[in-house]
């Protein structure tokens, strides 16, 4: 494949300002952003990285330098690999790291890094398994009614959808591995494990690991028990990596892995993880409860800027175990969509407000690349945050749109993206009423966020606007 000069070049630059291949633990990508972390922090300057061609911006969360590029960003990932020496989701040694002062701020930057790390990989097989769930919701009963509950299409769409979720433990158990520089396979063992149906068939029944006794859960749909148990595991593998002669490594550092990693996952680590998981996904169904309609509109106001500070991928964490769980969500996911639009609605309006060539075609691309590729970021920081006063066409766009829903009550039914025009299809699931009501809250989004914007969004003496 040809070398494009100007990702190449963009590579370069961005490599150089990390402080090269040296200063670098990790780099990986999402779908928009460069994703590094550092030994030292230090070296990077935000202000010049925002300042290269091609870059969006720049976010420091989760312990991580995140560069955003937009849809481009794996071309410049694998251009980064190249121009480094990198091979792709490499991890440098971090020995000589200097080590951090534990704080709040630091714990809290640890959890938000470990989630992502461990989600964000995991990302396309819930695409893909919330698309069958898709189909299978359209084509069936409750909305086109083609074909019944008994069609092996059907059935077919329902269990293909259902996969991606009920194996949460063995799919996140090879990311979180990754991510915790522990042995993909073995975080995949583990998680199998926890799902095997030997073990699931004690639930309710007496068992113990070793004599101690075990609360044994179902397993199937939850993320924090093999993240905690994958995190820990990643110390003990090392530790046997580290202290066996290496004639026995490789067949009794594995066995005696998994032998310490037995009670403490399933007696401690996976009980107490399924117990906090639902805690904090039932606390998010009944503050939606609480809230009600206005809960929504405050989420669709809001996330934008969770996104921005990167605390959003602590919703979507229990969104996913919410969504395998129940199959549905009526406040998060919702409000989330109300936000998308209203991105799509600044995009437009900025648009049809700037006179300046340049900037009026970037504003329309941000827009395209939005309802046609999912990408909300390009807009966010391209138009939003650039030019500040465009957030408020932000706000009362995504507040206007999950008021709209939230009054009506529309759930979510698919978790798939909603940030472009397939995305609306996460609205099937219960009959067409609560897929019209999605669409046209998503629309009032777009309007109201558009009509701000063009009348809030900038000084009328601004020169952007002037055409000067």
């Amino acid at each position: 494949m040809a070398r494009d000069e100007k990702f190449t070049k963009l590579a370069e630059e961005v490599l150089k300002e990390v402080g090269d291949k040296e200063n670098i633990i990790n780099v990986t990508h999402c779908a928009t952003r460069l994703r590094f972390n550092l030994k030292d922090e230090t070296i990077p300057k935000d202000e010049t990285i925002k300042g290269m061609k091609g870059v969006l911006g720049v976010i420091r969360a989760g312990g991580q330098l995140q560069i955003i590029i937009g849809q481009d960003v794996s071309k410049v990932y694998d251009e980064f690999c190249n121009v480094s020496g990198l091979q792709n989701n490499s991890v440098v040694n971090e020995a000589d790291k200097p080590k951090e002062k534990i704080t709040i701020k630091s714990f809290l930057n640890g959890i938000l890094d470990a989630l992502s790390g461990s989600l964000v990989p995991a990302i396309p097989v819930i695409t893909a398994s919330a698309f069958f769930k898709m189909l299978a919701a359209i084509l069936g009963p409750t909305m086109l009614n083609l074909i019944s509950e008994q069609n092996d299409f059907y059935v077919l769409a329902t269990f293909v959808g259902d996969a991606g979720f009920y194996f949460f433990p063995v799919i996140i158990g090879y990311t979180s591995a990754k991510k915790f520089k522990a042995s993909p396979i073995m975080g995949i063992l583990l998680g199998a494990i926890m799902l095997h149906p030997t073990f699931t068939g004690l639930v309710g029944k007496a068992f113990s690991v070793y004599g101690i006794p075990c609360s044994v859960q179902n397993y199937g749909s939850t993320i924090l028990p093999i993240i905690l148990s994958v995190w820990v595991m990643s110390y003990v593998e090392k530790f046997f990596h580290k202290h066996l002669p290496s004639a026995l490594r490789s067949v009794f550092a594995p066995a005696f892995t998994i032998a310490v990693m037995l009670p403490i996952t399933l007696c401690v680590l996976g009980p107490a993880g399924s117990f906090l998981g639902n805690y904090i996904g039932n606390g998010i169904i009944a503050i939606g409860a609480v809230t009600g309609f206005l809960g929504v509109a405050i989420i669709g106001a809001t996330f934008e800027f969770l996104v921005i500070s990167g605390m959003h991928m602590i919703l979507i964490t229990f969104l996913f175990q919410i969504f395998a769980t129940a199959g549905h969500e009526n406040f998060v996911a919702v409000g989330m969509a109300a936000a998308t639009y209203a991105v799509a609605g600044m995009c437009l309006g900025a648009a049809l407000r700037i006179k300046n060539s340049e900037q009026k075609s970037l504003s329309f691309g941000f827009l395209i690349s939005l309802l046609v590729g999912g990408i909300t970021e390009p807009g966010l920081y391209g138009v939003g945050i650039r030019y500040k006063k465009p957030l408020l066409g932000l706000i009362s766009g995504g507040f206007a749109g999950g008021l709209y829903m939230g009054i009506l009550h529309v759930g979510h039914y698919t978790l798939i993206p909603s940030t472009n025009l397939v995305g609306l299809l996460a609205f099937t699931g219960n009959g067409v009423g609560n897929l019209v009501n999605g669409i046209i809250g998503c629309i009032i989004s777009v309007i109201v966020s558009a009509v701000v914007t063009y009348y809030f969004g900038f000084d009328k003496n601004d020169p952007i606007v002037k055409g000067n």
